[in-house]
């Protein structure tokens, strides 16, 4: 049940990202006029239904995205179609024009998108990415500022008796108080005990959790002092540290099949709850959008590794692209992970949510149709030129003609169809474990 309403949140979640994102379009667009005919959350057949105003606004089958329909968004050709002209592309260009002119009603020709200026395309058309970049940053900070993530310490929680072995994975005493044919741990041995805060290992500070593997891994076998806080008060202990075979992975994750000898002492660590300063987020949430941008720039790569990984044996590269179904499998293992405490679930659905906004954004902005990039940049071009010839006391050129994009879009359009059917048919037959 806990699966299930993990993905039930997620799909919520994706559905409000979703309807904020096309009300950064609808509002501004309102606000300067234009009119907006409808705003739908989904896409195929229409679910439900409801007028105010001049905008329809609705819910459909499909809820793998949304829309609002801009009036307007073509201006007619300035200059007539001359022959040799015709063609594929012209038809398809012309086809789009014909149906956006079409929509203007009678008597409201001066509500057109096209005819806005510049910087209020730019605004209509960057209003839906900059919310999903507003949504990003808000869930990163509450995520980090206000919830926190649990962070294994330095501080002892549990020893665990035994060294692990096949036959007594979790380390644990027998019914004698013995452990069988193995061997016991030196953290038992040694007499640490919960609430025992570590120092140094051999001289060396440990200033977290992840320092004390660094330290012990190389010490397989071998004696070592180790420096406590107990009680207020520092003690050394000498310590043969255990040999313990564990699997090596690769940089995607991935078991090798490998193993090597680490150094085992036998300890767990206490979590305490890191949060992060309101002052850090500025930092941190510009780290999110260089990762995200990286990503999408190594996009064409990770889609033929998806292709290989289809159609071959080799393992999936768990930080490749992922569908809307591999999103909500993970949502769901989150959901279902008992040994996660439900503060760093929460925290988890939060970066998650925050990481399809924060992509959203970054992805939004490729300036191509039908991308609202495509738009933005015609915005900024329109800009440009008409600033240009202000300059140079030339007339006025007039909005730019984005509807010569179409061809691009429509190959854009195939694209992201491709890829969507690709990243689905891997998440079901390959899906990435949490």
């Amino acid at each position: 049940m806990s699966g299930l309403l993990g993905v039930v949140i997620f799909v919520l979640s994706l559905l409000a990202s979703i309807g904020l994102h096309e009300l950064g379009h609808m509002l501004p667009a309102k606000r300067f006029g234009v009119r907006v005919s409808q705003y739908m959350i989904g896409f195929g057949p229409t679910l439900w239904s409801k007028s105010k105003g001049d905008t329809e606004y609705g819910l459909k089958a499909i809820p793998l995205g949304g829309y609002v329909r801009i009036v307007g968004m073509f201006g007619p050709r300035r200059k007539p179609l001359v022959e040799g002209e015709e063609g594929t592309f012209t038809s398809l260009i012309e086809g789009a024009r014909a149906a956006s002119l079409q929509e203007i009603r009678e008597g409201e020709e001066d509500r057109a998108f096209y005819l806005l200026s510049a910087p209020k395309k730019f605004i209509v058309m960057f209003g839906g990415p900059f919310t999903n970049f507003l949504i990003a940053c808000v869930l990163i900070s509450i995520a980090n500022v206000g919830l926190g993530l649990s962070t294994p310490t330095t501080t002892i929680a549990k020893v665990v008796d035994c060294v692990p072995t096949t036959a007594n994975p979790e380390g644990i005493l027998s019914t004698d108080n013995s452990c069988g044919s193995g061997l016991f741990s030196p953290a038992y041995s040694a007499g640490l005990k919960p609430g025992d805060q570590l120092v140094s290992v051999n001289g060396v500070t440990l200033t977290d959790w992840l320092s004390l593997g660094t330290v012990i891994d190389p010490l397989a076998g071998k004696r070592a002092t180790i420096q406590i806080l107990r009680d207020g008060e520092k003690q050394s202990l000498s310590i043969k540290l255990a040999r313990r075979e564990i699997p090596v992975y690769d940089e995607q994750g991935n078991d090798t099949g490998k193993k090597e000898t680490v150094g085992f002492v036998g300890i767990r660590p206490q979590n305490a709850t890191e949060r992060r300063n309101i002052l850090e987020m500025p930092g941190y949430i510009y780290g999110q959008v260089k990762t995200t941008l990286r990503a999408l720039l190594s996009f064409p790569k990770a889609t033929l590794s998806m292709s290989e990984t289809l159609v071959t044996s080799k393992p999936r590269d768990e930080n490749g692209p992922i569908s809307v179904v591999g999103i909500s499998q993970v949502s769901g293992q989150i959901a279902t992970e008992d040994s996660v405490a439900i503060s760093d679930k929460i925290y988890a659905f939060l970066m998650l949510i925050a990481s399809i906004n924060m992509f959203l954004f970054i992805f939004n902005l490729v300036p191509v149709l039908p991308l609202d990039g495509g738009h933005i940049a015609g915005a900024i071009y329109e800009g440009l030129r008409k600033q240009l010839a202000r300059l140079r006391k030339k007339p006025d050129p007039g909005p730019v003609d984005t509807a010569r994009m179409m061809p691009m879009a429509l190959l854009m359009g195939v694209f992201l169809i491709s890829i969507a059917v690709l990243s689905i048919l891997l998440d079901l037959i390959k899906p990435i474990s949490f």
